[in-house]
Parts: C-alpha cells; sequence; structure tokens
C-alpha cells in the first residue's frame, strides 16, 4: 500500500524542501487514520532521509470515560516510535448556537495552535470521507460555497500551516494500510452513535450513494474544490470591495455600501464577518442588515446577528460584540492615600469592560525601578490616558464610587475653558452611544470626578505632580 506513502510525499515534500527546518505536528487521537498517518510519515521519513523533528499532540477532550485509556495509548505507541509526544488536556465549555462537535473541533484546533510559537506544520488525518461528510453537511445546512468548499489541502491555523495530506485516501483504503501493516488503534464509541449528523451520514446515507453510484465520494470532492475555486474569486472580489468600503476605524462606510448589488452587500458582509472571527450570518439576517442602510441619518438602528451586533453611526456600519446592560452597576472603591502605599487598586469591570488599575502618583511611578509586579507600564497606555492630568486624592470623609451612569450633570472637563452637560462632552469626544453606556465614571460622594479614560474634571485636578493619582483602563 504505496498509495499513502505517495500522497504525503506529494503533499509534503515541496513544503519541507521549503524550510528543513520546520517541524511537523501530528494531531493524534490514536485512531486508525491518525495511527496511519504517523506510521506513513515515519516510512517516509526513512524512505527521503528528511531530518525536520516530528512532534506527535493527543488532545484529551476529556468527553468520553476511555479519555485516559486513549492517552495511555497514545503514550505507548509514541514511546514504540521514538517520537515526542506532546498531552494536551482541554476543558470544554458549552456555547450556544455551537455543536459538540464544533466544540471539540475548536477547542483541539486552539490546543494545537497554542503548542508551538513558532510555524509549524500540523498534519491532520482527514481523508476523503471526511471530506465528502463535510459537504453533506455543509448542504443539509444550507451552506454556501463557502461551507460546500469543505476541507482545503491546506490551509492556515493561526501561525501554522495546518496540512491534510491523506484528503485523497479513502477509510477503506486507510484501514487496509492499517491491516496489511499489523497496526492497532483505539475506536471511539460516538463514532456509531447516529445521534451525531457526521455519524448517520457515515453509517446511513454513504453507504447508499456508494451503492448506487461507487465513485460518488471523487465526485463529491470535486465539487467540493469547484466550490473552493469559486470561494476563492468571492475572497478576491471581496478584498476589492472592502478596500473600498472600509471606514478608518474598524467599521465600513454606508454610502459605497448602498451602491453594491445585494449579491456583492452579501459577499462583502460575509466576508467582513469571517475576518472578525464571527460565525456567519443567516440570510435573513443579512438582509435586516441591509435594509437598515436606507433608515434615516439621524436613525442609529442595530441588528444582532449571533454573539455581535451591527450598528449604523455617523455613516458608518460597526460590528462589536453583544452588550448587556450596566447601567445599575456600581462599586465602592478605597483610595486612600494609607490605600494606594499598599500597592496599585485592582477593579474588574463587568461585561469585559476592562479592568482599571489605580496608581498613587503620577505616570513616572509606573516605569520607576521599584514598581511592583502589578504596575502598569506605560507603553500600555492609550495616547488618552497617558495625557490625562492626575486626580486629587478624595477627602477623608468622602464615599469613592465607579459606576456606569450619570444624570447628565454640568461638567468642566480638563480640556474646555467652559462647562457642558456630559451627554454634550461625549458627543464632542466623538464616543459612539454603545459605548459611551460603557465608560466607567468616578464620584466623589455623588459628584462626578472623572470619565475614566477620557476626562477629568477640573475641579478635582491633582496640580501637584507627585500627589495626583493615575487611573488605567486596561481592555
Amino acid at each position: 500500500m504505496n498509495k499513502h506513502i505517495t500522497a504525503l510525499h506529494t503533499t509534503l515534500r515541496p513544503l519541507i524542501e521549503l524550510d528543513e527546518n520546520i517541524e511537523l505536528i501530528i494531531a493524534y487521537s490514536g485512531g486508525v487514520d491518525s495511527q496511519v498517518l504517523l506510521h506513513a510519515l515515519i516510512q517516509l521519513q526513512q524512505k527521503i532521509r528528511f531530518t525536520n523533528t516530528i512532534t506527535v499532540c493527543h488532545v484529551n477532550h476529556g468527553l468520553s470515560q476511555n479519555a485516559q485509556a486513549w492517552q495511555n495509548f497514545a503514550e505507548q505507541e509514541c514511546a514504540k516510535l521514538l517520537v515526542n509526544l506532546v498531552i494536551k488536556k482541554v476543558n470544554l465549555q458549552p456555547k450556544p448556537q455551537q455543536s459538540l462537535e464544533a466544540l471539540a473541533r475548536d477547542a483541539r484546533y486552539d490546543a494545537l495552535k497554542s503548542l508551538r510559537d513558532k510555524k509549524c506544520l500540523v498534519l491532520t488525518g482527514h481523508h476523503s470521507d471526511d471530506q465528502s461528510e463535510t459537504f453533506l453537511l455543509a448542504l443539509k445546512r444550507g451552506a454556501g460555497l463557502k461551507g460546500l468548499s469543505a476541507m482545503a489541502v491546506q490551509s492556515e491555523l493561526g501561525q501554522h500551516l495546518l496540512v491534510r495530506p491523506l484528503l485523497s485516501i479513502s477509510r477503506q483504503e486507510i484501514e487496509d494500510y492499517a491491516n496489511s501493516h499489523q497496526l492497532t488503534w483505539v475506536e471511539d464509541e460516538s463514532n456509531t452513535d447516529n445521534c451525531f449528523d457526521r455519524n448517520f451520514i457515515r453509517q446511513q446515507i454513504m453507504p447508499s450513494l456508494r451503492k448506487r453510484w461507487p465513485s460518488i465520494s471523487q465526485t463529491i470532492n470535486r465539487s467540493a474544490s469547484h466550490c473552493l475555486a469559486g470561494q476563492e474569486l468571492l475572497d478576491e472580489l471581496a478584498e476589492q470591495d472592502l478596500a473600498v468600503c472600509k471606514a478608518e476605524t474598524t467599521g465600513l462606510q454606508v454610502e459605497p455600501l448602498k451602491l453594491l448589488s445585494p449579491a456583492r452587500f452579501n459577499n462583502l458582509l460575509r466576508f467582513f464577518m469571517a475576518q472578525q472571527g464571527c460565525l456567519m450570518p443567516s440570510t435573513e439576517q443579512v438582509k435586516q442588515v441591509r435594509q437598515q442602510l436606507a433608515a434615516d441619518a439621524d436613525k442609529m438602528p442595530q441588528i444582532k446577528v449571533g454573539q455581535y451586533v451591527f450598528r449604523r453611526y455617523k455613516n458608518t456600519l460597526f460590528l462589536t460584540s453583544f452588550y448587556q446592560d450596566i447601567s445599575d452597576w456600581q462599586v465602592q472603591v478605597d483610595i486612600s492615600y494609607r490605600a494606594l502605599t499598599l500597592g496599585d487598586i485592582v477593579v474588574n469591570l463587568p461585561d469585559n469592560v476592562g479592568t482599571l488599575v489605580f496608581n498613587a502618583s503620577t505616570a513616572q511611578k509606573l516605569n520607576s525601578a521599584n514598581k511592583s509586579s502589578q504596575n502598569i507600564p506605560i507603553d500600555h497606555l492609550t495616547m488618552n490616558q497617558k495625557t490625562l492630568p492626575g486626580i486629587a486624592l478624595p477627602k477623608a470623609a468622602q464615599q469613592v464610587t465607579i459606576r456606569f451612569s450619570h444624570d447628565n450633570p454640568t461638567c468642566l472637563p480638563h480640556f474646555r475653558q467652559h462647562s457642558r452637560s456630559v451627554k454634550k462632552v461625549l458627543q464632542e469626544l466623538n464616543i459612539a452611544p454603545w459605548e459611551r453606556k460603557r465608560i466607567p465614571f468616578l464620584y466623589y460622594d455623588n459628584v462626578l470626578v472623572a470619565a475614566i479614560g477620557h476626562f477629568i474634571c477640573q475641579s478635582f485636578i491633582e496640580h501637584d505632580s507627585t500627589l495626583g493619582i493615575k487611573i488605567v483602563l486596561l481592555n
């Protein structure tokens, strides 16, 4: 069975020859696919004498009662073959609108990405039957070209290159290879559970299709290749449209978006969301986004797409996370001189807003030789935070609170000569409406002291640079 060696040779040799020092990482479950991949790669190494380091990575998902036994098997096999093995244990956290299979896959890929900082070739044992099943799953979901492209032979995986060198090999050929070389492997008991869509397709659908059309796997895979070629053309078009529509901020300009045909608009929106790492929107959600572009200029429509929200503001379409209402949140803080002499004071803010760090004295202390490990280096501050003046310490009897709400008081920010309402000041600073609701405000008693990260009220500025408080907002 030299076909597997030939497939590995054809796929890997050009990559290895480009970088003879690049490390090869095998994603190894202990199943027949990864077992054959490992065995064939060792044989290939002996045949062409490449010097690249081979590392095996086994990810323990902890989902099966046999998970530890599979890990033990991986350790025994790698010890027998004298190859380095790394075990990665993952803790799966259920996410909305995501299947257990997808969750486990993402956790597995995250573990592989974290294995090395430098670029490596990550090899998986995916074969042509996997490709057919992936195509049919995408067809069942009503996917477009991107989903129907199924799996590419090569794709990016963080800083690594993900390679599937057995994608032209069938499951039967892989099992034949394993049997002819008297290989042993583990069987995942979940593979026989037809509650999982992939298993249902594998056990019930594909055998019927093969009985009628023996070459159906090759035909499906050819269609997947055509879809991939079509998707590559759409991505090139989206890149061109993005160059025209991209705003200076992290959004899209509304006016050029309106000029796109519905098909090009849909393509660009999906491409833009993919760049942000978002799950793909439904056809109806994309349609709603396009309809909201026609809303009156003074309106600020928003459309929820999964865990993200499209928001229109000042002729720009922004994509943000879905934010919780934190207007009622508040916390008391002791920022007395005595408390600050003990070290930085840290306040964790809700809904991923960030962390506040209160420093006694000026930014010079941040880079002093005696700074504690909690002090924040000046390089980590935004330009706005670097230039904000220090804040005077509260009086002994004053209660200090952090809140996200205000009653729109009149204030005199450090950069203005005349007082204005807080709402007007935030508008002057060109802060988007949804971001205004996520600004932590500092109060002494019930008097506004600062909109942290944006302005200090002049009456609370400490003009003695050795006494002022610096507040750093880390996102």
